[in-house]
């Protein structure tokens, strides 16, 4: 598995260091709020297991399952829910947490969905950003790391469901992806 990573992007202790800075300011900004975090499977749940111990506020969780992906490198553009929230949004300050924003085409989907669910906020944190990728406008109001364009994998990220175990993110050779 190493052998397919060209060069590691963000060390363990750098993602640890930012998810702290992340859950830090979270746990100030939603004070007093009804927090709830979305989690997008499965390229989340290592970021959002990680953020939500370093929020120090009562929070509560919830997971979607979308595709717009399949084992492509590249967004098909067509989103699909594949697991919905169990939670009605009403009352809560919903955080949507995401690995990656890349063409924005996914995570606009959700945010519209999701406002149209009557919450009290909806607002984005997303642990990699890819702002030069865009192919809608959607900002975050959290992230941790803006990155190139290089195909990225590790720390949840994935190539056809693999690689989302290493303790990094590292980019991926061509070699794997261009068979």
């Amino acid at each position: 598995m190493l052998d397919d990573i060209a060069e590691v992007l963000l060390s363990k202790e750098k993602l640890a260091g930012k998810v702290a800075e992340l859950g830090a300011k979270i746990s100030e900004d939603y004070k007093g709020k009804n927090l709830l975090l979305v989690g997008i499977l499965k390229g989340s749940v290592v970021f959002m297991s990680d953020l939500m111990k370093e929020i120090t506020i009562p929070t509560r969780i919830d997971f979607m399952s979308v595709s717009s992906y399949g084992a492509d490198v590249k967004t098909s553009g067509v989103v699909k829910i594949v697991k919905d929230l169990d939670i009605p949004l009403q009352g809560y300050d919903v955080l949507i947490v995401e690995d990656i924003l890349d063409s924005g085409l996914t995570l606009h989907y959700i945010i519209e969905l999701l406002k149209s669910r009557n919450p009290q906020s909806v607002k984005i944190c997303t642990l990699l950003d890819k702002p030069y990728s865009r192919r809608v406008d959607v900002n975050t109001d959290y992230h941790g790391f803006d990155i190139p364009d290089k195909f990225v994998v590790g720390y949840g990220l994935d190539y056809a469901e693999k690689y989302r175990n290493l303790p990094f993110v590292g980019v991926l050779k061509p070699r794997v992806y261009e068979k």
